[in-house]
């Protein structure tokens, strides 16, 4: 997507979401589990 085209609420949401998966990182770090992701079509289970 173009910067340019996106709305202050967009940014916002975007900003949040990011501030979110920092956190889920951070969180799977400290519990030492597995982070479930989609690689290429497959679900694929990686230690963060």
């Amino acid at each position: 997507m173009k910067s340019d085209k996106r709305s202050p609420e967009q940014i916002k949401i975007l900003e949040g979401m990011d501030k979110v998966y920092e956190k889920l990182i951070e969180f799977k770090k400290r519990m030492n589990s597995e982070l479930v992701i989609i690689k290429k079509g497959k679900i694929v289970k990686v230690k963060p």
